[in-house]
């Protein structure tokens, strides 16, 4: 978790105690406040010491349990100020894929340049409808999250339809081990391999692999995207991180450079793809 994010939730937990220790009808123990609310104390601490993100419905019931329900407006605009930046999948995820879809959908749609890099998976506006519904249907078992798959797959198609669109670049590079991560059956990989080898030569999109044995200037970390020079994100287990500001938009494009002089193109791309599907033939024939 950055060191801005932490610092705010602290923050926001320090203003949630000088609510509790200012309640008009008097002071409230932490034990009192974990009663009116029918919380385990334990919330109360985390909350408070920064150890915990809280839910607009929390802050809601903090600020009325406190008899300060005009704080709520207050400590609302506290946590989307640093949920902004800090967009947990939990939270993103609680009505289902289709809407994190279509706004990333909306973000695509105004961007003019777009660089990805991908080092697991096969990137998201080159996926075959089959394997999306696999990769889908894997982070709502991890997330528990509600199960809008085909929803969610039609609204990823949508957004591919921007790669035929002119005056726009998708600039994406992945790594080998995408193309032979058993994420999906053997048949739906082999089909999204020979979606990838059509889309080279697309004029809106430069494709480039990074074979496994290629030497690497950095190391393959985790997935991101650079929208233009206005936004950069980036994935983990738990959230994404959405950042603004101009010097870690410069750094992920530093690191997209260096990862794209590794890669390579063309028909070099193809013979590494077409590698992948040997790899994968072989394997089923055993």
């Amino acid at each position: 978790m950055s060191t801005d994010y932490q610092k705010a939730r602290v923050a926001l937990g320090v203003r949630l105690r000088e609510l509790r220790f200012s309640r008009p009808g008097g002071r409230l123990t932490g034990t009192q406040l974990a009663q009116l609310l029918g919380w385990p104390h334990s919330k109360i601490y985390k909350l408070e010491n920064g150890k915990q993100t809280a839910t607009p419905e929390d802050l809601r019931a903090w600020a009325d349990a406190t008899q300060q329900p005009r704080a709520f407006d207050e400590l609302y605009a506290r946590l989307q100020g640093f949920e902004s930046q800090i967009r947990s999948w939990r939270r993103q995820l609680s009505s289902g894929h289709r809407p994190v879809q279509e706004n990333w959908n909306t973000e695509i749609s105004r961007t003019r340049v777009i660089h990805t890099w991908q080092e697991s998976v096969v990137e998201g506006m080159l996926q075959t409808a089959e394997y999306a519904q696999h990769i889908f249907t894997r982070y709502a078992e991890l997330q528990n999250s509600p199960r809008d798959i085909d929803e969610a797959v039609r609204a990823r198609m949508r957004r591919q339809e921007l790669l035929y669109q002119p005056g726009r670049k998708f600039r994406i590079i992945m790594w080998e081990a995408a193309l032979h991560a058993r994420v999906c059956p053997p048949s739906v990989l082999s089909a999204q391999l020979d979606r990838l080898t059509g889309a080279i030569g697309l004029d809106t999109l430069e494709l480039g692999i990074v074979p496994f044995g290629a030497p690497l200037k950095i190391p393959a970390a985790n997935g991101f995207y650079v929208l233009d020079d206005r936004l950069a994100v980036t994935e983990d287990w738990h959230a994404e991180l959405w950042l603004e500001d101009k010097d870690s938009i410069t750094t992920y494009l530093k690191v997209w450079n260096l990862l794209r002089e590794s890669a390579v193109y063309g028909t070099e791309a193809q013979n590494v793809i077409n590698r992948a599907r040997r790899s994968l033939c072989s394997n089923e024939a055993r």
